[in-house]
């Protein structure tokens, strides 16, 4: 075996050439952010970025949800072949080991990108690998579109502790994004209070 499982290029031993390993880092740092925006384009926008939207229908046959892209393209997918990946590539490198521990999307995908030089390497199922996470996200930019979102700074979270501490990190959020989690402290802004005190106190545009 001498040629890159996916273009069939000369890869120097690897299942992988570099440009496709370089590629699938890639994919699997974006996959997270991907997913967390089609989520957001399940659900019809009625109002402000700063307004509740409604993930419900009222009485009615019609449901407030794209259903097509609901059954096909979805963060609880993604997250389940991904997850099946990182647990056949940890059988497949340690043995001796049990399956991991459950883990967010966000940590599976990390995962699996620290480990792509060994995936590279001697992972015999590293293209179909590279194809699924390809795939993953060509169905997440058929719903969210090209380039990939990026977040956006809100400014530092001003949470207080039960000590009295004010959080102080940076909060950000994809565009559109009506419910936020301070990735420090695990406060979530969501209602209308919250976004006003937010703004109140670093004065940020909607």
């Amino acid at each position: 075996m001498s040629a890159c499982e996916l273009c069939g290029e000369a890869a120097a031993g690897r299942y992988l050439c570099e440009r496709h390993t370089v590629r699938l880092a890639r994919q699997l740092a974006g996959l997270p952010t991907l997913y967390s925006e089609v989520g957001e384009c399940l659900v019809p926008r009625r109002a402000g970025w700063d307004d509740i939207v409604a993930t419900k229908s009222s009485a009615g046959p019609r449901s407030p949800l794209n259903e097509d892209v609901l059954d096909t393209v979805n963060w609880g997918r993604a997250a389940e072949v991904v997850r099946l990946w990182r647990v056949d590539v940890q059988r497949e490198r340690w043995p001796q080991h049990g399956a991991p521990a459950p883990a967010p999307f966000a940590a599976d995908c990390r995962w699996l990108a620290m480990e792509l030089e060994w995936i590279a390497d001697h992972y015999p199922a590293a293209g179909d690998l590279a194809r699924e996470v390809g795939e993953l996200e060509t169905m997440a930019r058929s719903v969210v579109g090209d380039p990939a979102p990026q977040r956006q700074r809100l400014g530092t979270c001003v949470a207080v502790s039960a000590e009295g501490v004010v959080c102080g990190a940076v909060i950000s959020r994809l565009p559109g994004q009506t419910r936020v989690q301070c990735q420090w402290c695990r406060y979530v802004y969501e209602t209308g209070l919250d976004w006003i005190r937010l703004q109140h106190f670093q004065g940020v545009a909607s």
